[in-house]
């Protein structure tokens, strides 16, 4: 039976011509046929046809992935942008909550500022202490690790160690998370093992990281700066690791696993653990005695040079000038800074880029006598305020509405049912 205006088997598949399907897609007729090499799109040439035919229900499905990759639709009730009340980067400037972070830091204490982004209200004098269960628990697990493990394995040993002695760890309330939070971060740093003996868990949290970081005594400028540092980093809108514990609250993780999906990700030499190449720098460019011979083995072996430059700030760093400042009061960190400066001068005749806050906790860690790895520590602890915060606001949000749709670019189905032994890319594979 046939269709009487289009000539077409009632009930075959409708099929279009070349003009018809680059007219649906919005793309020239060229442009199909690209479609077509890259496997997006399969084509037929009818019998006595002149030209290539197209399934209209295949061109409908590539018109609608497009406009989800363009932005102009969304899928599976996924959200294209995240809605936050946090954190706004504006230029060389950021703030919390409205007010400008730097500020901020300026003013209070790194749990002070943790209150704020969590309630956005202050507590002046906020204090946070680990319960002795957790503590205890988390004090276990990281010390069953071997030697070798990182500062971010023992935070993220620790924090799931931690949930396990909390058995409220799934209450999502506001009240249950913030208690967890004033919980959580101070037990994350009470399970790092100390580095002098003797050292005594009491007073401001950089009081107590800072024995974890350093067998130095540690003088009221230095802690200044620590705090300083926890309270600039505690929070920069959605980076990778802070969106990684937002999906985790999307999905309604609790806050210890929200928090772990962090330190996950955090690791990442491009993350938390950038410092620690910055802090590799400028012990080297200190033992050269300049700059100039590093930076031109970095950039002649293809690697980017750490502590410079980022993508958010066109000008410097805002936590950089911060630090930086706080620095220049310090005399023992003299030789950093002129190694930082140098590092800066250097590479500005290759390409004009501006110390970044990693550059700058390198300067601090070098000169206070702290590994490498200090700088990983210092940004994971002060991270775990922000991630907080953000599971709190996700916690608000519909749950899962963070479920893109992949864009499917492997072979078209139907395929045939691989042989034994065929491997996934459709070759055949050993016995």
């Amino acid at each position: 039976m046939r269709d009487q205006e289009s000539g077409r088997s009632v009930g075959a598949e409708r099929r279009l011509s070349t003009k018809e399907a680059a007219a649906l897609l919005g793309v020239k007729p060229e442009t199909v046929y690209a479609y077509v090499s890259r496997g997006q799109l399969s084509s037929r040439r009818e019998p006595g046809g002149r030209g290539s035919t197209f399934a209209a229900a295949e061109v409908e499905a590539l018109a609608r992935r497009n406009r989800r990759e363009s932005g102009t639709g969304t899928a599976s009730g996924a959200e294209s942008s995240v809605r936050t009340r946090i954190t706004l980067i504006d230029t060389d400037r950021y703030y919390f909550r409205g007010v400008d972070a730097v500020e901020l830091a300026a003013r209070h204490t790194y749990e002070e500022v943790a209150e704020w982004l969590w309630t956005g209200r202050l507590r002046p004098g906020a204090a946070f202490h680990a319960p002795d269960a957790p503590v205890a628990a988390a004090r276990r697990a990281v010390d069953a690790l071997p030697e070798h493990a990182g500062p971010t394995d023992r935070l993220r040993v620790a924090a799931a160690a931690a949930a396990t002695a909390d058995p409220l760890r799934f209450d999502l309330s506001e009240a249950a998370v913030l208690g967890t939070a004033r919980a959580l971060v101070p037990t994350l740093v009470a399970a790092l093992p100390p580095v002098a003996p003797g050292h005594r868990d009491e007073g401001p949290l950089a009081r107590r990281l800072w024995g974890r970081l350093s067998g130095r005594p540690a003088d009221e400028a230095s802690l200044k700066v620590l705090d300083r540092a926890l309270s600039l980093l505690a929070d920069h809108d959605l980076a990778a690791s802070t969106l990684a514990v937002r999906v985790a609250a999307s999905a309604r993780a609790h806050a210890y696993a929200a928090v772990s999906a962090g330190l996950g990700v955090i690791e990442g030499p491009l993350h938390g653990a950038a410092s620690g190449l910055a802090h590799r720098l400028l012990l080297e460019v200190l033992d050269q005695g300049s700059a100039a011979p590093v930076i031109t083995d970095e950039l002649r072996a293809g690697r980017r040079v750490p502590g410079l430059g980022h993508r958010l700030y066109p000008g410097e760093d805002p936590r950089a000038r911060a630090l930086f400042a706080l620095l220049e009061e310090i005399p023992a960190a003299a030789p950093a800074l002129a190694a930082a400066r140098d590092i800066v001068a250097t590479t500005a005749r290759h390409t004009p880029l501006h110390a970044n806050v990693d550059l700058a906790l390198a300067v601090f860690t070098a000169s206070s006598g702290m590994p490498a790895t200090a700088g990983e520590t210092i940004f994971a602890v002060a991270r775990t305020a922000g991630w907080i915060a953000h599971a709190l606001e996700e916690y608000g949000e519909d749950p899962l509405r963070m479920r893109p749709s992949g864009t499917y670019v492997g072979p078209r189905p139907p395929r045939p049912l691989p042989g034994r032994g065929e491997e996934a890319h459709g070759g055949r594979g050993g016995w």
